[in-house]
């Protein structure tokens, strides 16, 4: 069976500064969705689907999706921006992302975020459960929170439940300190190291655009418009709930890099360099 990549990459970048989808990691001008999507399509996936919005557009195609469309398929969606109420500049969310994909993939598929490295054993499994999948036959790779941390800033991560390999909650956790301290009301709590948490590394089936359906009419219809967001773990928390899909549970203790601040770029410099270095991307 076909398997499709999804990347979310219409975030407005705000604590970055700047376009960071398309921030070169390398001296020869890769950034690091070049990485990703070489290592998904080594996993088996086919085709990758860029989520942009329109006013990014030129400049992504010229400075990212020109450059891989030369190894892979390449298709787009434009995230609707035409549903936010006056004032508001930032998109609904990651599951609103993926709602605009509806009309574009009709696979199972995968989706990540464009601004992270997952790692070249992170598509394996994903890719493998996918091409096998049924309908609500979901997967997801849960990485340890002390490796997706960052020294420059606190985070926000989805502490994820589980039972028997398979996802039963995921909940959402925001200013996660780097050693992995937070604070709720007046009190500082730890999370070990090894907590298995969610970077949006999901692996989901066409029937979900019904559930995203119905669920972004409902956000439409409750939520604070000027600035609640629609994201995609809590559409998958309520089809667990509901009983219309499972999420199978991938745990992945390689390290995740990102880039939340412009402080983080040197270090994913520095490990993707080494990568290279090691004969980890040969003829990229």
């Amino acid at each position: 069976m076909e398997t499709t990549l999804v990347v979310m990459a219409a975030g407005m970048g705000s604590r970055f500064g700047g376009l960071k989808q398309a921030e070169p990691v390398t001296a020869d001008g890769k950034g690091i969705l070049d990485f990703s999507v070489y290592d998904a399509k080594k996993a088996g996936f086919s085709k990758v689907v860029f989520i942009i919005r329109e006013d990014m557009a030129e400049d992504f195609k010229e400075l990212v999706g020109n450059r891989i469309a030369k190894s892979i398929a390449v298709e787009y969606v434009m995230q609707d921006m035409s549903v936010l109420p006056e004032g508001r500049t930032k998109p609904f969310g990651t599951a609103h992302a993926i709602y605009c994909c509806k009309d574009v993939v009709k696979e199972p598929f995968a989706i990540i975020n464009a601004d992270d490295y997952y790692g070249s054993n992170a598509f394996f499994e994903i890719q493998k459960h996918l091409s096998e999948a049924g309908k609500g036959d979901w997967a997801m790779t849960a990485y340890h929170l002390g490796k997706t941390l960052s020294k420059n800033g606190t985070v926000s991560r989805g502490v994820c439940e589980t039972e028997k390999g398979y996802l039963k909650k995921v909940t959402e956790y925001t200013k996660i300190n780097s050693d992995g301290s937070y604070e709720k009301d007046g009190y500082t709590y730890t999370f070990t190291q090894d907590t298995p948490v969610s970077m949006n590394l999901w692996g989901l089936t066409p029937d979900i655009f019904d559930i995203l359906t119905e669920e972004f009419e409902k956000f439409k219809a409750t939520a604070n418009l000027m600035k609640d967001e629609f994201f995609i773990p809590s559409v998958i928390s309520t089809a667990l709930n509901d009983g219309r899909a499972t999420v199978k549970v991938f745990e992945n203790a390689d390290k995740w890099y990102g880039i939340t601040y412009r402080e983080d770029l040197q270090e994913v410099k520095d490990a993707i360099g080494g990568y290279i270095e090691n004969g980890l991307y040969e003829g990229i």
